[in-house]
């Protein structure tokens, strides 16, 4: 007799702390892809159901969930964490366990474990054609900031090292502030900026900080028209917080934004809409959590059983088509090709594409080559 057991995942995205807006709609994103599995035959006739938990925004408590969800659950498979600080944290149970992670957040790059699948994007497909696009419109003196915590101090590092490759190129300053900063803590920071006139600022202020800094740099008058915030994490979600009239003008580097004008992805977030209304806003990290959840259902039909060493095989080289495009997780890396565009915030709240890759782009994780000319010929101007 067949197995009709349900198929149980793991899932721990937050619902509370300070990246609880991006979390939750990385929890509608898998929640929306298990539906859409489960109304057209689950895996194999079995149901795929959700063990769900709330990490809060504290890396301590994804490091215990995930123990909570391989010992007492019992699952084999988690989609999760968000914040570099989070996966760190959960990655030794994780490798110790055996089991395998779906992790769909853009991050600093430089990591591999065999015990995950990374869905987000890395720094040649955010961070080089980001430099490469500001550098090129605006120019090459830039000024950062970022949290405290690993990604932004690693994703500065590897943007410096971009600019300094252009004639020019220098780095004004590198700032850092708690993660849940207030408004008053941008307030030197944007004095600085002022001052020493750079030609964008690149942050990787994360959470509900970001509307703080924004919010501070409009409050004192700087003008996104000559001197944008380009970020790798401010998306559609931190748009709405800080509404359009603040986020206006400025630029994000992302493989997905909502107003990608392609029919799979039209069809995708009017699904979603359907569905779930108004309550999260499309964006990279939710679009990341959904195809990953697609990704495993294809990769277990191949396989029939979600252990790590039966499952992994038929992960690796997998492909779908997801909203941004065709996805694929290459088999070395772990990590998954991408569309690497190139977004400015409109009077609506929404991104206007400015720039994008020619075709699918396959992660670097390690930088093994990051010469900015080489997307002079594959990212494509659309403005």
């Amino acid at each position: 007799m067949a197995n009709s057991d349900p198929i149980r995942v793991g899932v721990l995205f937050s619902s509370e702390g300070v990246m609880s807006r991006v979390e939750t709609s990385m929890l509608f994103g898998t929640t929306f892809a298990i539906q859409e599995i489960n109304e057209s035959g689950g895996l194999d006739g079995r149901e795929l159901v959700a063990v769900r938990y709330d990490p809060q925004s504290n890396p301590a408590r994804y490091a215990e969930l995930t123990a909570k969800l391989i010992i007492e659950d019992g699952v084999n498979v988690i989609f999760g964490c968000a914040n570099s600080n989070t996966r760190k944290a959960a990655l030794p149970v994780i490798e110790r366990s055996n089991r395998l992670l779906f992790y769909p957040m853009m991050y600093e790059g430089f990591e591999f474990s065999p015990n995950v699948i990374y869905t987000g994007g890395t720094p040649n497909q955010h961070n080089a054609p980001l430099a490469h696009y500001m550098s090129n419109r605006y120019g090459p003196r830039v000024y950062m900031v970022g949290s405290d915590y690993i990604f932004p101090y690693e994703s500065n590092r590897t943007m410096s090292d971009f600019v300094l490759q252009r004639k020019g190129g220098k780095k004004l300053g590198e700032r850092y502030v708690p993660i849940g900063a207030q408004e008053k803590d941008f307030a030197a920071i944007v004095r600085d900026i002022r001052d020493k006139q750079p030609d964008f600022v690149f942050s990787t202020v994360v959470g509900q900080s970001t509307r703080m800094f924004y919010q501070a740099y409009a409050d004192a008058g700087l003008d996104p028209a000559k001197m944008p915030i380009a970020s790798l994490s401010t998306s559609e979600c931190e748009v709405t917080e800080m509404g359009s009239r603040i986020a206006e003008g400025h630029y994000t580097a992302a493989p997905y934004f909502r107003s990608i004008q392609t029919e799979r992805n039209r069809a995708c977030v009017a699904s979603f809409v359907k569905r779930f209304g108004d309550r999260v806003e499309p964006n990279v990290s939710w679009e990341a959590a959904y195809f990953q959840v697609h990704l495993f259902a294809k990769a277990f039909a191949q396989a029939g059983d979600d252990s790590h060493d039966v499952l992994l095989p038929q992960v690796l080289g997998c492909e779908i088509d997801a909203p941004q495009g065709s996805v694929r997780v290459d088999p070395i890396t772990h990590h998954t090709r991408l569309h690497p565009r190139i977004g400015r915030v409109d009077n609506n709240g929404q991104f206007t594409i400015v720039a994008q890759a020619q075709g699918g782009v396959e992660a670097d994780p390690y930088l093994i080559s990051h010469d900015l000319d080489d997307w002079t010929e594959t990212l494509q101007l659309i403005e």
